[in-house]
């Protein structure tokens, strides 16, 4: 019995994104029900493929749920459908991504009989705007997304993954929206009607860098392979055995890199300080480091630089992947069974320790449940049959108090969503320890001039808390927050794993105070990791996934997808293992431990590749910006400079309909290149002709008489790009808030609605300390000399102490 044992979720539909959401539910215990076609879901057909030619794909994103054929052409199918729905308490709706064959129903009259029924409605870019009716692949979704132009080699074109990236991502925050409101049913609320839009889920990767293109202009472009602004070094390199993934940020980190390789005049080069001043200077450094790195193996600097606090990694293979026996006894890899064939996959990354998910499981056949009868269940305590929402503004997750000692990225985007969703969140600071995405730039001027409140990144992270700072080196300050703890649902951190413990602020202490605290830590590589001392930043986290090591060219280095790539995957994980939790917690009043490791986060982007290599399938190929199915598939240049476009025909028709929209006809009426093999003998020729015609038109031009013939197309973005875009301009995804220092600028919405507009912005990111009256002395009590004195002694403030004065309070601390 799973904590979601109690659901029941049909899923309808054949999208990778409704497929991994429902997944994630069956991890938990709840009883999936897939409808398919009497053929199956298109995706069971989809490469890579297993030794005995199963979808590695499907595999992954299907194992635990049940299987059951409703034939659209039958009699009574529709009201076979409507009553399985009617039983469920999930809906989960893949329609407008690809119907499978689904019958027709009236999902508002099963609405009116189920008012407690959530529904999550996927689709590739919502039913409103310019880009609502596009034919669309994974590849081209990214593209526009911007998630796309700035990878590969600088003369182009843009090296990008192979698919499997939106789906995960999608997936992810369609689970999140439709748990969410599985708590708000718990807290008394009704059902939940959502829509979800893949283009804008993958903006989660995209947002800070477009919070950068706001604040600097237009200053990114394609700069090589594993390579990328605004620092550096931070890439893959070659080393005697392996490849070795490198991320260099701090002038710390940047002088301990140079001491561990024997290059003291690169480490007392002023110029190369910081990692900005570094890039420019890129070339020259990695000729001189780059012979040094080969004179040891990837697993030696691994062990070198764990000592010295550097975040690097080895860039493993899937083979190694699948060799790795921590992963294997964390739950990251677990057994799958496909029919008669036995293999690995990606297991649960939500590693909830009270409440553990299942450990592998087995791919349903097609149609293997058709004998089970439906059968009306006892809704009474499963919140389903409740009459509809008391407050229908009410956000789902109002009533819910967070305290959020995390920083940076991942932590943050996860506390961000909980409070959009409408928690009460505390974000904790120290005036001596500001969250490092206010800047890490500690010099007086810096201070003085308040850069810390002027950063974007920061503010588009924080939105929506409340900030206090508090010294939790302090008694008195570690006293406050103990007494804050007391009384909240949820902790999160994502420092290294010992930092809260050594405050004495581990879960042990915290559930003697409040036995119903959900305690997430969301460290790099778990807390019983061999390596949970290791430093790593997002890029590393993709470093050590597997994935590089399947984008690119055959022969080429592993490529990365993304500089950060990890964070905001991270953050989405850690956000969904809490409300999972926080289901248990309303049920039972127990809280319990989460061991969030950030690294296998990114693993799920590997599994199609993991699960094929696992059962004996042939030697995984690399495709290039090609495809396994699709033919043709990939980036073509257009006119301009640096403009490209991403084009996909993802079946026969549409091959047709793109060889005539090209100026093709000889193409389109060849009876020889009807079939995905044949066109992949030319594909050379068929790239050639197609980029021809993509040359004579700007991207945006190319990309509308693409899709007006109904062909998968989409510009390739950069992040500056989508601050303008019509689409998003016509959903009005980007919000304008008004924050003091920076005054107004954008802020991304949710990609998940509940209505025709997504949930408001209530309120801008908090300055530092600015609720500190507000919580500590309104919520906690404290009297106003009580406040003074902690002033005083600078355990809070509103301003961050410069370093010549955080050397003293050091001191301070340490005679205490």
């Amino acid at each position: 019995m799973g904590v979601l044992s109690h659901l029941r979720v049909v899923e309808i539909g054949s999208s990778a994104a409704t497929s991994y959401c429902a997944r994630l539910f069956a991890d938990f215990g709840a009883d999936v029900q897939k409808v398919e076609p009497p053929q199956g879901d298109p995706l069971r057909r989809g490469p890579p493929l297993t030794a005995s030619g199963q979808s590695a794909w499907f595999a992954f994103l299907n194992f635990n749920k049940s299987s059951i054929i409703v034939d659209a052409n039958a009699p009574q199918a529709s009201t076979r459908l409507t009553a399985l729905i009617e039983d469920c308490d999930i809906l989960i709706d893949g329609r407008d991504v690809d119907a499978a064959d689904c019958p027709f129903f009236d999902l508002a009259a099963v609405r009116r009989i189920r008012p407690g029924l959530i529904c999550l409605q996927g689709s590739w870019f919502g039913r409103k705007g310019p880009y609502a009716g596009f034919a669309a692949t994974d590849s081209t979704v990214r593209a526009l997304a911007g998630l796309i132009k700035l990878v590969g080699p600088v003369d182009g074109p843009p090296m990008h993954a192979p698919d499997f990236q939106t789906g995960i991502l999608a997936g992810l925050w369609g689970f999140i929206a439709a748990a969410s409101s599985a708590v708000a049913q718990r807290q008394g609320g009704g059902g939940g009607g959502w829509s979800l839009s893949i283009f804008e889920s993958s903006l989660a990767l995209s947002e800070y860098l477009m919070s950068e293109a706001f604040a600097y202009g237009d200053v990114m472009r394609r700069i090589g392979t594993n390579r990328f602004w605004p620092g550096s070094p931070v890439g893959i390199y070659e080393t005697r055995r392996g490849w070795l993934g490198v991320t260099v940020v701090t002038p710390a980190q940047w002088q301990a890199f140079c001491d561990m390789l024997g290059l003291s005049e690169l480490r007392d080069e002023s110029a190369l300080v910081l990692g900005k001043d570094r890039l420019k200077h890129l070339e020259r450094i990695e000729r001189v480091f780059t012979p040094r790195l080969k004179s040891r193996t990837a697993q030696e600097w691994f062990a070198e630089g764990r000592k010295r606090r550097i975040p690097i990694v080895p860039v493993p293979e899937i083979s190694d992947l699948l060799q790795d026996t921590e992963k294997k006894r964390r739950g990251a890899i677990v057994p799958v069974l496909l029919g008669e064939e036995e293999g690995l996959t990606v297991g649960s990354v939500q590693q909830l320790t009270l409440t553990p998910p299942r450990r592998g499981g087995k791919v349903p056949a097609l149609g293997e449940r058709q004998s089970i009868q439906n059968t009306r269940r006892d809704l009474v305590g499963t919140g389903s049959a409740s009459p509809g929402r008391i407050d229908a503004t009410r956000q789902p997750l109002q009533g819910i108090q967070v305290i959020d000692f995390s920083m940076g990225w991942a932590g943050p985007l996860c506390t961000r969503t909980l409070a959009d969703l409408g928690a009460d969140v505390i974000k904790i600071e120290a005036i001596q320890y500001p969250d490092w995405f206010r800047g890490v730039d500690r010099e007086r001027a810096y201070i003085d001039a308040q850069m810390y409140e002027k950063k974007v990144c920061f503010c588009i992270m924080n939105r929506n808390k409340r900030g206090i700072t508090l010294d939790l080196t302090r008694p008195q300050g570690l006293a406050l927050a103990k007494r804050l703890l007391a009384k909240a649902d949820i902790v999160v951190d994502n420092y290294s794993v010992d930092v809260l413990p050594n405050f004495g602020l581990g879960y042990d202490v915290l559930q003697t105070l409040n036995p119903r605290l959900v305690m997430m830590s969301m460290s790099a590589f778990g807390a019983n990791s061999l390596y949970r001392d290791c430093r790593a930043y997002g890029s590393t986290l993709e470093q050590g996934s597997g994935l590089p090591s399947v984008i690119g060219n055959a022969g080429d280095p592993p490529v990365m997808s993304h500089i950060a790539f990890g964070d905001a995957v991270g953050g989405l994980n850690g956000c969904a293992a809490v409300l999972v939790a926080l289901i248990h917690a309303r049920n039972t009043g127990q809280g319990q431990f989460i061991d969030i490791a950030q690294i296998e986060c990114m693993m799920p982007f590997a599994a199609p590749w993991i699960t094929a290599h696992s059962t004996g399938s042939t030697p995984l190929r690399r495709y290039g910006n090609r495809h396994p199915q699709f033919v043709p598939h990939g980036c073509f240049r257009c006119a301009g400079e640096d403009n490209w476009i991403m084009v996909a025909a993802t079946n026969e028709e549409m091959w047709w309909r793109l060889a005539l929209a090209i100026g093709r006809p000889d193409w389109a009426a060849d009876p020889s290149l009807k079939s995905e093999e044949a066109r992949r003998g030319i594909e050379d020729v068929l790239e050639r002709g197609i980029e021809a015609w993509t040359l004579t038109r700007d991207p945006d031009q190319a990309m509308s008489e693409l899709q007006a013939a109904g062909v998968a197309a989409g510009v390739a973005r950069l992040p500056i790009d989508l601050l303008e875009d019509r689409h998003l301009e016509s959903r009005a995804f980007l919000q304008e808030v008004e924050r003091a220092f920076i005054g107004r600028h954008p802020q991304p919405s949710l990609p998940i609605r509940e209505g025709p507009k997504s949930y408001p912005i209530r309120a801008a990111a908090p300055t530092l300390g600015q609720h500190n009256i507000e919580i500590l002395s309104g919520f906690l009590g404290l009297s106003d000399a009580e406040m003074a004195q902690l002033v005083r002694e600078e355990i809070i403030g509103t301003a961050v102490l410069p370093e010549g004065k955080l050397a003293t309070t050091k001191k301070k601390v340490s005679s205490d």
